[in-house]
């Protein structure tokens, strides 16, 4: 399996996952300039030049051309340029995802609908390069998954057009939300909302704004320590700042997985309750899953005096510990719960959409490699369609699970 990490101990901007990709030599300087000259903006060239960061050599890169270069485009200007532009419909819907995912962000920020969302620095266009540059590349090369290190986001203040904001900028922090950040101390913006975004879009395949918040912890970039893997292709993309405490880089590492299993590290919060009616837990789970959680189990136990109670066990990620520790109190009669740190192995997964004869289904696939082993129909998806067509649940799911048998074949292969 092909994987990517990026080690994000100098932030991220655009223009620096760019220069990483060249530094790595899995694109070229013309590849991207090609791109980018068929947004229909004229001739793109993109020029590299190797600089010096702190006695690490990397790549930096700059975009020319003599389309207007004015820093302010609505939302819906650089949509249309995009869907009009000479790109693949793969290449418009991931590009057009990225910026979608930063109108969303800020049109939450400022309080105002996404429609009306207009750009400043962001609608320059370096930024269009960049974000578009991303897409493209990102299209090209294939790679099965992506994973990010723990990001360095700096601190202080930066100047915008909405005067003097503190780092991260609050469009930037509220697209890594959920995203393993911290300050170094450095005072100086080291994450952009242009790298931020790309972060959150590098999933298989990108989903409209609307869907965005559904996407989950099912595909996509994963944010943990370097993975086992052997590294092939190792590259150093270059941020415009020279900074005095440590090389201003990002750097990509390129391979393939030893094991055709995922590996992670999640969190597990257990508490044992015995006085709450248990009526209630199914409410709780609901609440639990909405806020993060990746599963949330219950088991009958034995308690004190022999009175019976319930071992409820949430797996999540670190940095909603807190979170759903404190739901947990609010919503159950507990008074105290204990989390640990464990490893877990798993398939690689993928959703699909197949067509019944009674409508659409989502299907999550589990790969082994590129073995098909499991197939799960979404449970929402086809309880809709029994409930709208007065069909038995569990025809709807034969008929998803034969469709997607269909697409993707399952492996009889036994150990």
């Amino acid at each position: 399996m092909k994987i990517a990490y990026l080690d994000c101990f100098s932030g991220i901007a655009g223009d620096m996952f760019l220069a990483a990709l060249l530094d790595a030599e899995l694109i070229t300087a013309q590849f991207l300039s090609e791109n980018l000259s068929r947004l229909g903006l004229g001739p793109v060239r993109v020029h590299t030049e190797r600089v010096l960061r702190r006695g690490i050599t990397a790549t930096h890169l700059r975009c020319e051309t003599s389309a207007d270069s004015h820093d302010h485009r609505h939302w819906s200007e650089i949509r249309a340029l995009i869907e009009q532009s000479a790109l693949t419909a793969s290449e418009k819907a991931r590009a057009i995802a990225i910026f979608g995912t930063l109108a969303e962000a800020e049109a939450k920020i400022h309080g105002i609908s996404i429609e009306d969302v207009h750009f400043h620095e962001l609608g320059a266009l370096d930024s269009i390069f960049d974000i578009v540059g991303a897409a493209v590349s990102i299209e090209a090369l294939k790679i099965d998954r992506w994973y990010v290190s723990q990001i360095n986001v700096g601190s202080g203040t930066v100047e915008t057009a909405h005067g003097r904001l503190p780092v991260p900028a609050p469009a930037t922090l509220e697209l890594l939300r959920d995203f393993p950040i911290y300050a170094s101390g450095i005072e100086t913006e080291l994450v952009t909302p242009t790298g931020a975004a790309i972060l959150k879009a590098l999933t298989p395949n990108p989903s409209p704004v609307s869907e965005s918040r559904e996407r989950g912890a099912e595909g996509g970039v994963r944010a943990l320590a370097l993975p086992l893997a052997r590294w092939h292709q190792i590259g150093y993309g270059a941020g415009t700042k020279d900074l005095s405490q440590q090389p201003n880089v990002l750097r990509l590492l390129v391979g393939d997985s030893d094991t055709a299993l995922e590996s992670d590290e999640t969190i597990v919060i257990e508490t044992e309750i015995d006085d709450m009616n248990p009526e209630l837990f199914p409410y709780v789970q609901q609440k639990l899953l909405q806020h993060g959680a990746k599963s949330v189990s219950a088991q009958n136990i034995l308690m004190k005096k022999g009175r019976p109670g319930l071992l409820v066990r949430v797996l999540c990620d670190a940095v909603l510990v807190d979170k759903l520790c404190e739901l947990l109190f609010r919503e159950t009669t507990t008074l105290g719960a204990i989390y640990y740190p464990v490893q877990r192995k798993k398939l690689a997964r993928k959703i699909i959409e197949v067509e019944t004869p009674y409508g659409r289904v989502r299907v999550k696939v589990g790969m082994l490699g590129s073995e098909v082993i499991n197939i799960a129909p979404e449970h929402e998806d086809c309880k809709k369609l029994a409930d709208e067509k007065n069909i038995a649940l569990k025809e709807i799911y034969r008929a998803a699970t034969e469709s997607a048998s269909r697409l993707a074949p399952l492996s009889r292969n036994r150990v």
